[in-house]
């Protein structure tokens, strides 16, 4: 019997991955299991030289191991999109997301914002500064630690609205998701996949990438709120 392979990947696919892992395995006979951990620590990871298969990361990220030499030649191909979304703690009046002017009034209104580490909050930080309100609410973002979902620090008390990832804030308990942000202020992260260099099993490794990016896999994962990179597929 085929021993079971190992990805690594960010927090934001973790959902997604652990479904398409309980369906390569019951439909397709391919044992596969994901390590999850903020985005930056698994980078750090893999140039450590952590023995894996697969790696799955938003693109930036993984165009660097690409071209650092952590991933196979000619393997890395993009999954999904993911939107940043607005959400609240349970029980707060929703403010309006329907234009950039609604997201301004939301934004100078928190007494403290939530927003995670990885591509979703270096976006975020450089959308204020593009609304010009980097100065204004400097003192009231609070950025999480790595692999910590800005939705804990709503359900806590710690802050009254947060960006991130939808995938990971969409079932966490004491949170109601506003939706994506308004017009050109809307942002968007692709995350993809590839056979890391240090695998001991490229061609079983390719395969389950290939499942990966089936039409298949991209109807699960937007049940987890991300839509198929590639146009051509649709979930």
């Amino acid at each position: 019997m085929h021993r079971e392979l190992v990805g690594l990947s960010s927090m934001a696919t973790r959902p997604i991955l652990a479904e398409l892992s309980e369906h390569l395995r019951t439909a397709h006979g391919t044992p596969v299991r994901f390590d999850a951990a903020g985005g930056v620590e698994i980078a750090r990871r893999v140039r450590e030289g952590a023995e894996a298969d697969l790696l799955v990361l938003a693109a930036g990220a993984l165009t660097a191991l690409e071209q650092e030499g952590h991933l196979l030649p000619g393997t890395v191909r993009p999954l999904w999109i993911s939107q940043v979304v607005a959400a609240v703690p349970d029980g707060t009046p929703p403010p309006a997301l329907d234009s950039v002017e609604d997201l301004r009034a939301a934004l100078t209104a928190a007494r403290s914002i939530a927003f995670s580490t990885g591509p979703s909050g270096t976006a975020l930080v450089d959308l204020l500064r593009r609304l010009g309100l980097a100065g204004t609410l400097a003192g009231r973002l609070v950025q999480t630690p790595p692999g910590v979902p800005a939705g804990g620090l709503l359900s806590s008390g710690r802050a009254d609205l947060a960006f991130q990832q939808h995938s990971e804030l969409m079932d966490l308990p004491g949170v109601t998701v506003l939706g994506p942000l308004p017009g050109d202020t809307a942002l968007t992260s692709v995350f993809g996949a590839g056979v890391l260099a240090t695998t001991t099993a490229p061609e079983r490794a390719l395969a389950a990438l290939g499942l990966l990016a089936s039409d298949e896999a991209s109807r699960l994962a937007a049940a987890r709120g991300m839509t198929p990179a590639d146009p051509g597929r649709r979930g």
